[in-house]
């Protein structure tokens, strides 16, 4: 019995995508080298800043973006060396460790913020029409709900949750008033 192979548009859907997947995060990182931080440190400092208290449990940080507890240590411990992080025991459970934005991380976290954006828009969204961006976030979430069906990225059909992880008795869950939560609530529609 034999797989049928791909048929040609899904082979060119697919291979677009992953192209895209490799070469943003590279561009993202050359936009943000003047400020001294990668794309993925970004995120960290993103999901910091917007996370209750500015901390959240290593693990809860690593789920969120979907790196190894092995990279994201590596990459926390980089960003103390630069001041912005600092690691703390967790008061609840003596056996886990929370990330902790420095008020120097967040002053990085909100002098990049521009930057990132202007290269996000530059990158993807300028590009675009309005419509193919809301084609894009309704694609790109049914692809999300099979690759992260428990939304461990906080990805949702109501747009982008708050990062606390509810699963962490001392990291509260969002609010039930989206206007009560600290991240900027992106709405993005179900797929059809």
């Amino acid at each position: 019995m034999s797989i049928p192979a791909l048929s040609q548009p899904e082979r060119v859907a697919v291979a677009r995508l992953q192209a895209m997947l490799e070469l943003l995060p590279t561009a993202l990182d050359r936009e943000l080298a003047p400020a001294g931080l990668t794309a993925f440190e970004f995120t960290l400092l993103e999901a910091l800043a917007e996370a209750e208290e500015h901390r959240l449990r290593l693990s809860a940080l690593a789920s969120r973006t979907n790196a190894t507890l092995a990279r994201l240590s590596r990459v926390v411990t980089g960003l103390e060396r630069k001041g912005l992080v600092e690691r703390a025991a967790c008061p609840s459970d003596g056996r886990a460790t929370n990330a902790v934005l420095t008020p120097a991380g967040l002053a990085a976290y909100q002098d990049s913020r521009g930057r990132h954006a202007d290269a996000v828009r530059a990158l993807v969204l300028d590009g675009l029409a309005p419509d193919d961006v809301d084609q894009l976030a309704r694609l790109t979430y049914a692809v999300l709900t099979r690759l992260d069906p428990q939304a461990r990225y906080g990805i949702t059909a109501d747009g982008v949750a708050c990062p606390a992880d509810p699963a962490a008795a001392d990291e509260p869950a969002c609010p039930a008033d989206p206007a009560a939560c600290p991240a900027d609530p992106v709405t993005v529609a179900e797929p059809a």
